[in-house]
């Protein structure tokens, strides 16, 4: 098409127009325009136009001297926006729209209400109240953690008298040291921070050292866990996601009995694929909680679930819902907590240990209840079972290490995968499929192709479950782009693969592990999945890992009937393989044996294997190299496995009571039937088991710590029989965060 003539502004205004200079309000939506469409000397002749809608274009940017100076009204939805920061230029800019412009992001609303004061509405949003918190209390408290920063790092370093060299030097190491140094808030905000702190930062070098650092900025800032509690993204709804709020104190060790049910029960489900489903998992499911009650205005509004659409396998438009609040658990007193109940957040208080001490070097932070069917606040039976921390970004906001690693966290359990910040509690996204028990999260970060051939790195979330259903989620984008129909039966577990990130692993009940390329979304989220290899297991496997020192060689797989490895090159022409190696442990009674369910596996560093067998009360520390290193003698296919410490656990003969493992710290993480988190430090025997000799440990290790659980009381009543299903701790092993049986998730920082 032409590009925008003065003959089509005066055709396109609304009434049509015989001058540009009357013209208040125009339209040019469905043009196709592009960025280099709008010309600044043909716009500069709209004086006196109000508003102005260019939806549906394909829009990567706004040119920074439009000149409309009395310009209220904006929508630019369904775009491509990247970047909003230009639209300063509109100062008197009342209302403004860009919703379904994938690369904006949370950060761009924050931008865009600190920029534009007058704005009132965004995207259909009322943001009066938080614009205001955004200009003017989190500008004082960043710009008082700036002086902070040069007056205890930087005054001294700068001679009285200095010269041009020696300004221009500490200016640079300034503002490169206070926007790594400066955190505040959420780190779904860290970009806003970053970009308020560089701003607030040579505003202030400019008025303290008179200096000219050619900026048009303004001061800036960023959102305080402290306040997130009127901190609710205008993207977001007014839904409430339901949490348990516990008051952080002294813990008392919890001695409530296990209940009568076992729930390791075989499940009673008359469909074929409910009997191949582990015992817990399966018999969950049938056990949902009540309907939900009638709502009050104050109480949760029911979630929009994502759009089930045809049976498609690739682009699918299923969306995060965007009325997740951006609620935080903290201690309340008694206006806040009533004002909490209210909203559908059920208030907890542990029992105080009597004795005035603290029992674990951990503080705990929230506990959650974001998984709810149907958001009731009476759910205690939704299971949650995977966690994984947000990767860090090799590009953008997130590269500089403001925080040694991600705060945010993947959990999924029943419908719903959540998105949360540990630090402040917040819920910041969920996604929800109503027919679908989600069992396993993994993250990879994918670098596409975003508009002019530019490529830029976004993480992907993957999801799967008992749907035995693959779904992708870019997560910036709040948007689930595709789905990969990979199992006929449901699926345990999914992992990427670290040496290449289009390459996921997915376990299924089907007893077959298949490798997937997903490949990489276009533009238009258009990508195509192939599976690359099929794995044949002999049970089902339960957990996953790929050998560190060489990820795209060998597979380890813990199954109910075993442990087992296979050679996952592909330069072989045979896409179904067998097993190359199974391994063996002793039983109870010491003789060595293949069968047994191995419900935990994860590696402590490049060659030392951590897993958890049936076998009651142990937990095995073993080496990769040396077991497999044997599998040419005697059977080529089973080894014994160089068992180098065993681990003292919970004497419990329950399954699925999965571990983790934090590399960095060399520590091990198991939860038991009693809601308690067993902590090894192993860290004292690394250098001896690296040793080509070195021996086995003679006794079993006891744990370092063990966090117990709190006695949580939601409606006054002692929660029974909480399960931990999984504990994972971020990478630097700040924070820990446990799901429960009992649809809680725990957050607890290492103090």
């Amino acid at each position: 098409m032409s590009k925008i003539t003065t003959e089509l502004l005066l055709e396109r205004a609304v009434p049509r127009s015989t001058r540009l200079r009357k013209i208040e309000t125009l339209n040019l939506s469905k043009l196709q325009l592009k960025t280099g469409d709008l010309d600044p000397r043909l716009f500069s002749r709209l004086r006196h136009l109000q508003k102005l809608d260019l939806s549906d274009n394909l829009l990567d940017k706004f040119p920074n001297s439009l000149t409309l100076p009395n310009l209220r009204v904006l929508n630019c939805n369904n775009n491509k926006l990247e970047d909003v920061t230009a639209l300063k230029q509109f100062p008197l800019l009342e209302e403004l729209t860009y919703e379904n412009n994938v690369y904006l992001t949370l950060n761009d609303d924050y931008k865009v209400m600190f920029l534009l004061q007058n704005l009132r509405l965004l995207n259909g949003k009322d943001i009066t109240k938080l614009a205001n918190h955004v200009r003017r209390v989190n500008s004082r408290k960043l710009t008082s953690k700036v002086t902070a920063h040069w007056e205890k790092f930087f005054r001294d370093q700068l001679p009285e008298k200095h010269t041009a060299e020696q300004v221009k030097s500490i200016t640079k190491k300034f503002l490169k040291s206070v926007q790594t140094n400066v955190v505040y808030g959420p780190s779904s905000l860290s970009e806003f921070t970053r970009w308020r702190v560089k701003m607030i930062a040579e505003e202030f070098l400019a008025y303290s050292l008179g200096l000219d650092l050619n900026t048009d900025s303004e001061p800036e800032e960023k959102m305080d866990e402290d306040e997130e509690e009127s901190t609710e993204s205008p993207r977001e709804a007014a839904e409430n996601v339901g949490q348990v709020t516990v008051t952080p104190g002294k813990r008392k060790r919890n001695s409530s009995k296990s209940g009568s049910g076992n729930k390791r029960a075989k499940s009673q489900a008359n469909t074929e694929e409910e009997t191949v489903v582990n015992p817990r998992k399966s018999s969950h499911v049938q056990d949902d909680p009540a309907p939900d009650k009638p709502r009050t205005s104050n109480q949760p509004g029911k979630e929009a679930a994502p759009e089930q659409g045809a049976e498609g396998t690739h682009k699918n438009g299923e969306q995060f819902p965007k009325g997740q609040s951006n609620r935080r658990s903290s201690q309340l007193t008694g206006e806040q907590k009533s004002q909490e109940q209210d909203n559908g957040v059920v208030s907890l208080t542990p029992v105080k240990n009597s004795k005035g001490k603290e029992d674990v070097s951990a503080e705990p932070l929230h506990f959650l209840q974001c998984h709810s069917k149907g958001n009731s606040r009476e759910d205690f039976k939704t299971q949650l079972w995977s966690c994984v921390f947000e990767p860090l970004l090799d590009c953008g906001a997130r590269k500089d290490p403001i925080v040694s690693s991600s705060r945010t966290v993947a959990t999924c359990g029943g419908e719903s995968v959540c998105l949360i910040d540990c630090e402040t509690g917040t819920v910041l996204k969920k996604y929800k499929v109503a027919t679908e028990e989600f069992f396993s999260v993994a993250w990879t970060t994918l670098t596409m192709v975003i508009s002019d051939s530019r490529k830029k790195s976004h993480n992907i979330l993957a999801a799967a479950g008992r749907r035995g259903i693959v779904k992708l989620i870019h997560v910036a984008a709040d948007f689930c782009y595709g789905e990969i129909k990979a199992h006929k039966k449901p699926i345990a577990t999914v992992c990427f693969s670290p040496a290449r990130e289009t390459h996921l692993f997915t376990a299924s009940y089907d007893k077959r592990i298949a490798l997937w390329d997903i490949g990489i979304p276009d533009h238009d989220y258009n990508f195509k999945a192939s599976q690359l290899l099929v794995l044949e297991a002999l049970s089902v496997p339960l957990r996953i890992a790929l050998v560190p020192t060489c990820p795209d060689q060998y597979l380890l797989a813990g199954c109910e009937g075993g442990c087992f490895a296979w050679n996952i090159k592909l330069d072989k022409e045979q896409k179904s393989r067998p097993f190359e190696v199974v391994f063996q442990f002793p039983d109870e009674d010491g003789a060595m044996t293949t069968f047994h369910s191995v419900d935990g596996l994860a590696f402590l560093n490049d060659d030392v294997i951590v897993s958890k067998s049936s076998k009651p009360g142990c937990i095995y520390v073993w080496s990769w190299s040396r077991s497999f290193d044997a599998k040419g003698k005697g059977c080529p296919r089973t080894v014994s496995a160089v068992i180098l410490a065993e681990l003292e656990w919970s004497t419990t003969d329950l399954s699925y009571l999965t571990l983790s493992t934090c590399p960095a710290k060399d520590y091990v993480f198991c939860g038991d039937e009693k809601g308690s988190v067993w902590m090894y430090n192993l860290s004292a025997y690394t250098t001896a088991w690296s040793s080509a000799k070195g021996r086995r440990s003679d006794r079993r290790i006891p744990p370092t710590q063990i966090l117990k659980w709190p006695e949580l009381r939601p409606n006054g009543e002692q929660l029974a029989e909480v399960l931990v299903n999984n504990v994972v701790s971020d990478p630097t092993f700040t924070y820990l965060v446990v799901l429960t049986s009992v649809n809680i998730t725990a957050i607890w920082k290492k103090s």
